[in-house]
């Protein structure tokens, strides 16, 4: 036990230096700081049966990024005179146990907004404050609290971008200049009984090192995000000339966006502080783009999503949550499991699907086509599953934005003009009509001229031989005919809609079977049997 005042500072996101009110309060008139993180089984179990290899709840990806996040925060500290302290197990046990051990009489840690942290927080404040410790947990995630826009908007979080926009005006914090740099830190007291560790490699959490010919190029830390984000602001006029939905989705050599969005979810970079280094660089241009479409209306963005997530009720499902359109979805794991193995047959969108498992990332236009077809566009599965992919995969799955984006491009909310779809043909050969993307993430088709490279099942057998790649036995043919199947997913989508507006939103379990049965049997025999002989072939 440590005499004299202890603090601890529990990172779990925000792990960073820079702009962390938590950490600066921790180290205020403390004798000892104990800076620790928890590996929690919840989230870094290995999971033997999970489609890909990684935990239950994340990729291997995202685990990798996380523990080389953790090493770089090590370094950091180091660099102030303290260390990381790594513990395993249940986080409210562990830390009930190090502030009962460490006697803490000050513990610090950053909001956070996901319910699974909400639960947890409930928990280990309620053991700080009975005995009698101070808890300060400061919103740091986000440009704004969560919690003030919805009180300001009458109990409600505001459901379009604009309305948000407009009620929030300029964060109250960007007045005053944010704490950027600490010169030192507290020495951290005796550990007594509690077991700390270094931060572990992959092997050690009991992971294998998977063999595959490419990994994912981004590196977690806070680091590499001050790095990254130093580079972007250097490009003054592409900053300031942002305009997102823009950008090409088939640049991956040297993307078409920041790739900062990893480090905001880990909090390796602080997004109060990317907006203000945006808002320097506004002040010293002749002209640049304004929200919904520059940079830092993509900061804006992620705080809308983070709202409306915040402040609704069962927001990541169909179920229960009445922001989103009730829809009769297929239940058909086949054709998941087609999208999710890039095994569609469609290159623009399998070549997708591959960047996705080999890099955890891809760009924003390419995750719209991919989840577009999975939904409304074509396959008319359930945007939950789809979902479920991302989460796992993405190294930047971010639990208010994924929800967020699946609702939205799957016309269950936020957005509804379901017959603007994006051809899962058409649109890649937009940006990149000579295939390159697909010849990289596909290599099996790389030799397929450009003329059927996104359509490589209309090439005559010639052409196919040529390419050494003859679809049906090399490439799998289309799992379905994308005309008909986007006629059809329209027609559904539409007899939901209706349904949803004659019952005002509250339509039953019942009424959805009702309405699945009476679309199966209205469907086209051609639609129907093509879908079944695709299958079966």
């Amino acid at each position: 036990m440590s005499s004299g005042s202890s603090s601890l500072m529990w990172f779990r996101k925000g792990l960073r230096i820079h702009d962390n009110p938590a950490l600066e309060y921790a180290s205020k008139g403390s004798d000892f700081l104990y800076p620790v993180f928890v590996i929690d089984p919840h989230y870094m179990k290995p999971d033997a049966d999970a489609f890909s290899p990684g935990s239950s709840k994340a990729g291997l990806n995202r685990i990798r990024f996380l523990l080389e996040s953790l090493s770089d925060l090590d370094s950091n500290l180091k660099k102030l005179g303290s260390r990381l302290l790594v513990l395993k197990g249940e986080p409210s046990e562990v830390l009930n146990r190090c502030l009962k051990e460490w006697d803490v009489k000050r513990l610090c840690f950053e909001y956070d907004t996901e319910p699974y942290y909400q639960a947890l927080d409930v928990k280990v404040k309620g053991y700080a404050s009975a005995a009698g410790i101070e808890v300060f947990s400061p919103v740091s995630h986000t440009l704004f609290n969560p919690a003030d826009i919805i009180r300001r908007n009458g109990g409600r979080p505001p459901l379009t971008y604009q309305s948000f926009v407009k009620l929030v005006g300029d964060p109250s914090w960007a007045s005053s200049p944010l704490s950027i740099t600490l010169s030192s830190l507290p020495p951290i007291g005796s550990f007594g009984r509690c077991e700390i560790s270094e931060v572990p490699t992959v092997e050690e959490l009991g992971y294998e090192e998977t063999q595959q010919d490419e990994h994912s190029p981004f590196k977690g830390g806070e680091s590499e995000a001050l790095k990254k984000l130093r580079e972007s602001i250097e490009k003054k006029e592409w900053v300031a000339n942002f305009e997102k939905p823009k950008g090409d989705p088939s640049a991956f050599l040297t993307p078409a966006t920041t790739v900062l969005s990893p480090y905001l979810k880990f909090g390796c970079l602080s997004s109060r502080y990317f907006y203000i280094c945006l808002q320097d660089l506004y002040k010293n241009v002749k002209s640049h783009t304004s929200p919904p479409v520059s940079l830092a209306g993509q900061l804006l963005w992620r705080d809308f999503f983070y709202t409306v997530a915040f402040g609704t009720p069962n927001f990541d499902r169909m179920r229960g949550n009445k922001i989103c359109k009730q829809i009769p979805w297929n239940d058909d794991d086949e054709l998941l499991q087609a999208w999710r193995e890039a095994r569609t047959g469609f290159p623009w969108i399998d070549a997708i699907m591959i960047q996705l498992r080999k890099w955890g990332w891809m760009h924003h236009l390419a995750r719209h086509s991919v989840a577009c077809f999975l939904t409304r566009g074509d396959l008319f599965v359930h945007w939950e599953k789809g979902r479920d992919v991302f989460e796992r995969l993405l190294i930047d799955s971010d639990w208010a934005i994924n929800n967020g984006n699946w609702l939205w491009l799957s016309c269950s909310s936020f957005f509804y003009q379901y017959n603007r779809i994006y051809s899962p043909t058409s649109f890649g050969k937009k940006y990149d009509p000579n295939g390159d993307y697909i010849r990289h993430f596909l290599p099996v088709l790389k030799e397929m001229p450009k003329e059927y490279i996104y359509e490589p099942w209309t090439a005559p057998e010639s052409i196919q031989k040529k390419a050494k790649c003859i679809i049906g036995r090399d490439y799998p043919k289309p799992v379905v005919a994308h005309d008909s199947a986007s006629k059809e997913c329209k027609r559904r989508m539409a007899e939901a809609y209706a349904l949803n507006q004659k019952l005002t939103g509250l339509v039953s379990e019942e009424d959805l079977r009702n309405l699945r049965r009476k679309l199966e049997k209205d469907e086209k025999p051609e639609v129907k049997n093509k879908r079944q002989r695709k299958l079966i072939g």
